[in-house]
């Protein structure tokens, strides 16, 4: 393995790898099937780039519900293949590809009819453990009964249920999980570059050659040449094959969920939540010191980077969950709210939720690979399936797959690490509490964080306006993760943004500070960030106060987009 890192002069070098050479295989796009990609084919031995127009998993994987699961509500649909996938691809992330990441989660789902509902709802919770029981790792689902129910969840109406089940599925940080696949895939030699935005195609004929980038950073544009490309753009993915000239073998629609982050002592529960809501079903999981609530299920036609929650979708998740909870949620107890886009699979249906979670791989003009649909937990055998697609446009032999069985960085030796974390809080002079946080976020690398407290003590001090977090983790994020903005740190490295009731406006400062220190920012540039982030801030709080999609559209782009280095 090479370079672990994604740090600024990481960056340089990939770029001026790319410019200078021919790869078998360039991704375009770093959402987590982009960076699985690039993983997938960097160790069957290819060379590989992968360049993203944003930040890693900044458009829909960092905004999912946080979940890796078997999609119970899919058995009700009768997708048992897509079900069984994804149960597999859960007890792999669990167990061996990224134990540091993933926890299992317990649900509970109320019920409301005595005899017939158990009956139907058990039945499906009992197929969904038997058909993950080859893939192990989980406790099987119990029964229980009303009073049983409260126990485990006092915050239930005592008239909302009869009785209730109890399952379990699993829950990552979905931004940190999907740059980690980008780190690990250039530990394995892949050229990886964020906030590199692909502006057209190369053609040769029909066939397609490369692409032209233009790095945000500098302000260059050049040219990156590949045997094969790969579009694996997601909810943009149209828009990209717009760029080809060519029209594409199916489409994507997009799909708008909204979350809300609520403190944990909101909802006096030790469990998570599932409810059945008119149209799809609604979460309430763990997170933290927090619990989100989501998701909704609607068509969006409006800016795809920046999506945006209305007042209808807010007071629509709390109508929702408040039907079964005894304190009703009020919207003073709304800590953070992210909105987020699926790419669904366009069909026949006028409703997004019946819309296919299946993904779908097409070469539509030679040199050119395309990945669509799909659902988070998958997104492995999605990318495996994309580099099979690429492999057979390369015409020669390459290995097969071998992503089942490479660990991501920081997930070996990590359970060792994890039964020594009261050492490594005596060796570091930081309480154990810290020690497991930074192991749940780094895994195995935390040794590199608390190199960085060993060298500056000052590090070790918490973020101030976000205590939770050390000040070394917003240098290690500058320095190791890729992060080149505000945004990035406060929003995906970190989830500041949406677990302060300030939104990050004040750790905004000193995290400004600790990043420009790494990256070599400006006075102005530094202002220039803090700035910029609280415009992103404010313009999200003014969307959430518009009636529709439309009008909360309207105003989330009222804030300008990151400011790159080149304009400081």
């Amino acid at each position: 393995m090479t370079d672990a890192e994604l740090s600024p002069a990481s960056r340089a070098a990939a770029l001026s790898a790319l410019a200078g050479n021919e790869v078998d295989v360039l991704v375009v796009g770093g959402g987590v099937v982009g960076a699985g990609c690039a993983l997938d084919a960097a160790t069957r031995g290819l060379s590989v780039g992968l360049v993203e127009a944003r930040d890693f998993a900044s458009g829909t994987s960092s905004r999912s519900s946080k979940l890796i699961h078997g999609g119970l509500r899919y058995l009700e649909m009768l997708d048992f293949a897509l079900v069984r996938e994804a149960l597999r691809e859960r007890g792999l992330i669990l167990q061996r590809l990224a134990p540091h990441l993933a926890r299992p989660v317990p649900f509970l789902y109320p019920l409301k009819h005595r005899v017939w509902e158990r009956l139907y709802a058990g039945t499906g919770v009992q197929l969904y453990d038997l058909m993950a029981t080859a893939h192990g790792g989980l406790p099987r689902h119990r029964n229980f009964s009303r009073r049983q129910a409260l126990r485990v969840c006092p915050a239930l109406k005592k008239d909302a249920l009869v009785g209730a089940l109890q399952y379990y599925d699993a829950q990552l940080d979905d931004a940190r999980h999907t740059m980690f696949l980008a780190r690990t895939a250039a530990a394995y030699g892949a050229h990886v570059a964020n906030r590199t935005e692909v502006v057209g195609f190369l053609r040769e004929g029909e066939r397609v050659t490369g692409v032209r980038v233009h790095d945000l950073e500098l302000d260059h544009t050049f040219e990156i040449r590949a045997q094969q490309v790969v579009n694996a753009t997601g909810v943009w993915t149209d828009d990209t094959q717009g760029l080809v000239g060519e029209r594409g073998q199916f489409h994507v629609r997009a799909s708008k969920g909204i979350h809300l982050v609520v403190p944990r002592d909101r909802i006096q529960s030790h469990t998570g939540l599932i409810l059945r809501t008119p149209t799809s079903v609604l979460f309430v999981i763990p997170w933290g010191r927090h619990w989100i609530v989501g998701t909704t299920d609607t068509d969006w036609s409006l800016d795809k980077a920046h999506p945006a929650a209305s007042s209808t979708d807010i007071d629509y998740l709390l109508e929702q969950v408040n039907t079964v909870l005894a304190t009703p949620l009020t919207r003073t107890d709304v800590q953070g709210v992210y909105a987020g886009l699926r790419p669904l699979l366009s069909g026949e249906s006028e409703s997004t939720s019946q819309l296919s979670r299946e993904h779908t791989v097409g070469s539509p003009v030679p040199g050119l690979v395309v990945v669509a649909g799909g659902k988070y937990t998958t997104y492995r055998v999605m990318a495996r399936d994309a580099i099979d697609a690429a492999v057979h446009g390369l015409g020669r032999s390459v290995p097969r797959s071998c992503t089942e069985r490479v660990p991501l960085l920081g997930a070996e030796g990590y359970t060792a690490l994890f039964n020594r974390r009261r050492v490594l809080a005596e060796q570091s002079g930081l309480h154990v509490a810290r020690v497991e946080h930074l192991l749940g976020r780094y895994g195995s690398l935390v040794h590199e964080v608390l190199a960085l407290v060993k060298d500056d003590p000052d590090l070790g001090k918490p973020l101030e306006g976000a205590e939770d977090h050390l000040r070394a983790e917003i240098t290690y994020a500058a320095g190791h993760e890729g992060a080149r903005h505000l945004e990035d740190v406060l929003t995906r490295r970190t989830r500041i943004s949406i677990e302060t009731f300030d939104r990050g406006v004040g750790a905004a400062p000193m995290a400004a500070d600790l990043m420009g220190d790494v990256l070599g920012w400006s006075q102005d540039q530094r202002h220039r960030e803090v700035e910029n982030y609280r415009l992103r801030v404010e313009a999200e709080r003014a969307s959430q106060e518009q009636p529709d999609d439309e009008t909360a559209d309207a105003a989330r782009l009222g804030a300008p987009d990151v400011v790159p280095v080149h304009a400081a």
